[in-house]
């Protein structure tokens, strides 16, 4: 079991910048750590991952603005979004997934809105 406990949502205007925090409970056998959003009305899409470690991969609509990184020695995985959109509101979740199973936290809302 992998236990995911997302922090750092809220209200900011456009152009703003947050970072998201997820706790995990084990970094053990996961294979990749990721967080993806779901807007209203529209299904989850993946924002960033960071498989084994190292590889990184991000959606289009984010590259440049948005970095995720992982802290081992914390079992914390960070997105750093930087110049917000409107567009990039939605509850954001953490996601692991090891060979077996995928694990997801319940999730953190992010607004951006003037």
């Amino acid at each position: 079991q992998v236990q995911l406990v997302e922090s750092g949502g809220g209200l900011v205007q456009p152009g703003e910048s947050l970072r998201l925090s997820c706790a995990a409970s084990t970094f053990y056998s996961v294979i990749s750590m990721a967080w993806y959003r779901q807007a209203p009305g529209k299904e989850r899409e993946l924002v960033a991952e960071i498989i084994r470690g190292t590889t990184l991969n991000y959606a289009d609509s984010v590259k440049g603005r948005f970095t995720i990184s992982r802290d081992n020695a914390k079992n914390t995985v960070y997105l750093q979004m930087n110049s917000l959109k409107v567009e990039d509101t939605a509850v954001y979740y953490c996601n692991a997934r090891r060979p077996t199973h995928t694990y997801w936290g319940q999730g953190t809302q992010v607004t951006v809105s003037s």
